[in-house]
């Protein structure tokens, strides 16, 4: 009996990887290796944002084996999220939402290499509240996974034990695998398909850490002379210690800060300068597309 359920179990997650194949596609990347992507609706793909540049051409390789050019209609490095139009009409049917997983749950993780399907199972490893990504993006969710997929398996579809859509798959520090919840690829998506990008907060200065006894916060370095920060009369020298009266632990917790959600806000800015406190109040601009 337990090998007649251990067989059932193992058809179960191939089949339900089976039904997802004719989602996903590949791609040859910048960094010389395969990627895989995965039909969002509307004929659009989405794939991690870090596995595309800006101005390449793509061909994508769909589950039947069929190359189809793609053109790249946006990216957010703040949520890793890429969004690509295949040149022509793509069938493939858009996968359901996933209800919300537990720690332990069953999570398969999807690909595609060059038309070949490929598929992993583990379980989800850790679920927690939203949080902000180190280029700003506000995550709604925190999915790691506790599945050893390779890399060809990044930007491909992380499903529940219903084959329904859990998220996408992204590796964060030390190949640890992540999922992109699929409500922030949506929030995601509906930008880029209007605007091609998504805003990102500008101050227009570059940072060095500082840690000592007297000051803790970033050290502005230089000055991009249209910048925000220059028109608000910060100076080369100057400490940033503090945003809205909340510290500021160096440039990475700054630059979390620039986020979507800060281009145009206005903000003061704690500074010490020439070892004397005092306030800058300047508004957050949008970074220029690269």
């Amino acid at each position: 009996m337990s090998d007649f359920n251990l067989n059932a179990f193992s058809d179960a997650i191939a089949d339900l990887a089976a039904q997802a194949a004719p989602a996903t596609a590949s791609f040859a990347t910048h960094h010389h290796r395969t990627a895989s992507a995965f039909h969002w609706r509307d004929g659009y793909f989405v794939t991690a944002e870090e596995a595309v540049e800006a101005g390449e051409e793509i061909e994508l390789v769909l589950a039947s084996g069929e190359t189809v050019k793609a053109e790249l209609i946006g990216r957010d490095p703040s949520t890793g999220v890429a969004l690509l139009k295949p040149a022509g009409a793509v069938s493939a049917v858009p996968l359901a939402m996933a209800d919300a997983v537990r720690p332990g749950n069953i999570a398969i993780a999807i690909g595609n290499s060059q038309g070949s399907a490929l598929a992993v199972s583990g379980s989800v490893g850790e679920v927690g509240p939203a949080w902000r990504s180190m280029r700003g993006g506000t995550i709604d969710r925190r999915i790691n996974l506790a599945v050893g997929a390779g890399g060809r398996f990044e930007g491909g579809p992380v499903l529940d034990a219903k084959g329904a859509l859990i998220g996408m798959l992204l590796f964060g520090p030390r190949h640890r695998a992540l999922v992109m919840p699929y409500e922030t690829i949506e929030r995601a998506v509906a930008t880029l398909r209007e605007k091609g990008h998504v805003a990102r907060g500008y101050l227009g200065a570059g940072l060095h850490p500082v840690r000592d006894r007297d000051a803790q916060g970033a050290m502005v370095m230089s000055l991009d002379d249209d910048g925000p920060a220059k028109a608000a009369g910060l100076s080369l020298g100057d400490i940033i210690m503090a945003w809205n009266g909340e510290a500021v632990h160096g440039p990475r917790d700054l630059i979390r800060r620039l986020g979507p959600d800060s281009a145009g806000a206005s903000v003061t800015l704690g500074v010490v300068r020439g070892g004397e406190q005092r306030d800058v109040a300047l508004t957050i601009g949008e970074k220029p597309l690269s």
